[in-house]
């Protein structure tokens, strides 16, 4: 059911309290690493938010989860992405879901745990490796399995790809939040939010028409980028191979 809501004047961003959000990091354990202590000098209490996709394609996955996952910062939110989603699906089920995982940056995520890719012809190789790789990823996967799909503050919501126009945030569906949705980029909201994003790489990270993306393509350009969203301001910062 869509809900009709009034066209709100689009106002700037006003987080409750200043955040940073950081965009796809794909593996890069080198470029997040630099860029979180940057982000912890500049604002040491202010909130973190990842916005998902923190695996697959870059070299180092398995360091960049196994770092946020142990990092102590108290206001550290982790939200969960299209690319998480595909390697929990090929746990929970190895043969449907294995090759669709493995062409989108699993065989990489694989390596950086030190898991050999399966050959997906031989019976019972992928099951194998899904459970070689769930013995590898420990608790982990279960924090994985408990990630947010969004998270907001004030008239700013941070998700991985997009908010469908014309729904509420409490009112969308999973696959939208985890996939995209097709009116997101030329919709305009009526409720005067402001969306934080990733999903969709940009050449530069923008925010524009209420929306904030920030997905620079790290696993390929060597550019992982992030924004401090305040009262009014958003402010890039980069961290770069």
């Amino acid at each position: 059911m869509r809900l009709p809501f009034l066209r709100t004047p689009l106002q700037p961003p006003a987080p409750v309290v200043p955040f940073h959000a950081i965009g796809d990091v794909h593996g890069r354990l080198d470029l997040l690493s630099p860029l979180l202590r940057r982000i912890a000098r500049r604002g040491a209490d202010d909130p973190i938010v990842i916005l998902g996709d923190m695996i697959d394609r870059g070299p180092d996955s398995a360091g960049v989860l196994r770092m946020l996952y142990h990092w102590r910062h108290q206001n550290l939110v982790c939200l969960a992405g299209n690319h998480e989603a595909m390697m929990l699906g090929f746990l929970d089920d190895p043969v449907r879901n294995a090759a669709m995982w493995l062409r989108n940056g699993g065989i990489e995520t694989l390596q950086s745990f030190g898991i050999a890719p399966p050959e997906l012809t031989a019976r019972g190789a992928a099951s194998d490796c899904a459970h070689e790789l769930a013995q590898a990823l420990g608790p982990l996967q279960d924090w994985l399995r408990g990630l947010p799909l969004r998270w907001s503050s004030g008239n700013v919501v941070a998700v991985h790809a997009a908010l469908d126009p014309a729904r509420p945030p409490g009112m969308q569906d999973e696959k939208t939040l985890l996939w995209g949705h097709p009116r997101c980029a030329s919709t305009p909201r009526r409720d005067g939010l402001w969306v934080v994003h990733g999903h969709v790489v940009q050449d530069a990270p923008s925010a524009k028409e209420g929306r904030i993306s920030l997905d620079t393509g790290a696993w390929h350009t060597g550019r992982l980028s992030a924004a401090r969203i305040a009262a009014g301001a958003v402010d890039f910062v980069h961290s770069e191979a």
